[in-house]
């Protein structure tokens, strides 16, 4: 029995940091990287995923990783999943295991290894439905268009609008930087 793990927004300015944790009970035809899915498909595989599965799924605020970091955050998501899906073995997707003994980790594991991908799907729509509610929340960013990823477009707002709870501040942006620090 495997334990695929996988992370959605590290890299976004805005947001949580997802990170989740799957076992499959079954066989789900169609999974891959959540990256190389369309949106329709990532959502009915979702759907299927948490019929099929044992999963756990772990979410950072934008003001922990600010306080922790994210390498802390990455670090305490894996051991929580970890003690919350004990298995043979695990399956973390990259090249790091933030120094976590036992954790095993594979480059694109989450277009290689069911489990993986499910894994990364679980992340991806976690972190974009939790974005789109920010959307409805936060309308001046419109995070729904760039999912709260550094684009030109948000940085521009955020340049007009100033960081808001949602932002991680700790990333440095050197077009920011006369601005906002």
């Amino acid at each position: 029995m495997l334990c695929g793990i996988d992370e959605a927004g590290r890299g976004p300015l805005a947001g949580d940091l997802v990170i989740a944790g799957c076992i499959l009970n079954r066989f789900i035809d169609g999974l891959n990287d959540s990256k190389k899915l369309s949106e329709k498909k990532r959502e009915s595989l979702y759907e299927a995923i948490t019929k099929n599965s044992t999963y756990h799924i772990v979410k950072f605020s934008a003001k922990e990783i600010d306080e922790l970091g994210i390498s802390i955050c990455l670090k305490r998501g894996l051991q929580e999943i970890m003690k919350n899906l004990p298995c043979q073995e695990y399956l973390f997707d990259g090249n790091s295991n933030f120094g976590i003994a036992g954790l095993p980790t594979m480059i694109k594991a989450d277009g290689k290894v069911a489990e993986v991908s499910a894994a990364s799907i679980l992340a991806k729509v976690t972190h974009d439905r939790d974005i789109m509610e920010l959307a409805k929340k936060y309308p001046q960013y419109q995070l729904e268009k760039h999912k709260g990823y550094g684009t030109a477009l948000h940085i521009e707002m955020i340049m007009k609008h100033g960081y808001s709870e949602i932002h991680r501040k700790s990333y440095k942006l050197k077009a920011l930087a006369p601005r906002l620090f």
